[in-house]
């Protein structure tokens, strides 16, 4: 007979076993899941969000690592009976997971005998839904945990594998290959400012394509049509169709609209764009990421669409409205709080105010590629607005000794590339070492 601490040995051995949100590394900081957070429940659980049993098991790992464990089980039962509706069945591979962070979950609440109930639900679903080597996963877990990767922004390359391996064992998923194709693309619009040609044409028939097989997707739509606009393609027609079928359907960070916005920002249509975003917020006043949207429009048009000079009373309205943003949410409002520093600096009498924020900004604990774009913004907000080239040029290279890839390393690599081939900085001979050792 096994001791006490045999049993609790064994146990621990078939918890670590499992493959489940507790067992794939997931290892975050307090700030990034906090950012996650806000970002999972903006994204809504309207029915027929064919993520939705996944976006409540990941929910739920969240709250267990904010110690909010009767959070966590109320979210894991939903996603178990999300799964059910959505699947149409009590039972199948689908809840593998699920089970998972259950067992995991009443194991971290000392209810050994509930987790132990947990894991032989795994096994038997295990036995009943075999996989077809040992050294591979079912369909499903490959699917979640893909999903689960994309929306952390980690493991680039395997939320790819993992989705292509999940549509090659069960095509007929259509909403994998959506999501797997709307990562691609977002990866690639966030990761480079230029379009390699042959990368472009890839990414757009993979768009179509995808497009094609999931005609009902808006989300998926949206976002195709935010590519072609930034390829130069006249899609406004098609921009102005969409927003009225977007209009239609319940309102979440996923139902398209950001993309759209984008949409007229590239086709010029600034001012569409702004009317847009705040007739959604008349519209839907208690959903706060719609303000987030329309906050976003105003620096548009303030910072890249007032070439002449900017109307102090918009201003006025941009900071009011980025203000109630950052209020709305607090611990993931770093974007929003740079934006507002670069709406200060567009005043004519908020520059002191720009300078104070900027200058508070970089004190914060911030994740690396939050402090990737404050200090590519505070770089170009001391050259342009201050005159300071020499410390723009220490800021453009704390951006880019961040290796992290993305617009704003992008930016401040070459801001520096340019004073280099110009000359005359007395931080040349610095500026050129700094660039051969990236």
């Amino acid at each position: 007979m096994m001791s006490a601490d045999q049993t609790q040995t064994t146990l621990r051995s078939k918890l670590e076993a499992l493959e489940c949100h507790f067992t794939w590394a997931l290892d975050l900081s307090k700030i990034f899941v906090l950012r996650l957070h806000d970002k999972l429940v903006d994204i809504g659980t309207e029915e027929g969000n064919s993520w939705l049993g996944h976006i409540y098991n990941l929910r739920g790992f969240i709250q267990c690592k904010l110690d909010s464990t009767e959070d966590a089980l109320s979210l894991f039962l939903q996603a178990a009976e999300a799964f059910r509706q959505m699947r149409g069945a009590d039972e199948g591979p689908w809840l593998v997971v699920n089970y998972g962070n259950l067992a995991w979950l009443h194991h971290l609440l000392g209810d050994q005998a509930e987790s132990e109930a947990y894991l032989s639900k795994v096994d038997v679903l295990k036995k009943k839904y075999p996989i077809p080597s040992e050294d591979e996963l079912h369909a499903e877990l490959y699917a979640e945990k893909a999903w689960t990767l994309m929306m952390l922004d980690i493991e680039r390359k395997l939320v790819s594998d993992y989705f292509q391996k999940a549509v090659r064992m069960q095509p007929d998923m259509v909403e994998w290959n959506t999501s797997h194709v709307i990562g691609l693309a977002n990866a690639f619009i966030r990761g480079s400012t230029d379009m390699e040609a042959d990368m472009e044409a890839d990414i757009l028939d993979k768009m179509r394509d995808a497009k094609e097989q999931d005609p009902e997707n808006l989300y998926l739509a949206a976002y195709y049509l935010q590519l072609r606009a930034m390829k130069g393609q006249d899609v406004k027609d098609e921009a102005h169709e969409l927003v009225e079928s977007v209009s239609m359907n319940p309102f979440s960070s996923y139902s398209g609209m950001r993309a759209i916005l984008h949409v007229y920002r590239t086709c010029k249509l600034i001012d569409e764009a702004i009317d847009l975003a705040a007739k959604a917020v008349e519209n839907n006043p208690e959903e706060r990421y719609l303000k987030k949207f329309a906050a976003l429009t105003l620096k548009w048009k303030i910072i890249y669409f007032s070439k002449c000079g900017v109307d102090e009373s918009m201003i006025d309205r941009a900071v009011s409205l980025h203000k109630e943003v950052i209020s709305l949410y607090p611990d993931s409002s770093i974007v929003e709080e740079i934006d507002l520093a670069n709406i200060y600096a567009k005043s004519n009498h908020r520059q002191n105010e720009a300078k104070c924020l900027f200058q508070e900004l970089p004190e914060r604990k911030l994740e690396l590629a939050e402090k990737q774009v404050l200090y590519n913004h505070y770089a170009q907000y001391l050259f342009h607005d201050l005159n300071d080239s020499n410390q723009s040029i220490d800021y453009h290279m704390k951006a880019a000794a961040i290796p992290i890839k993305s617009y704003c390393r992008e930016n401040s690599i070459r801001a520096l590339e340019k004073i280099k081939n110009k000359g005359g900085n007395r931080k040349c001979r610095e500026i050129k070492e700094f660039l051969k050792n990236l």
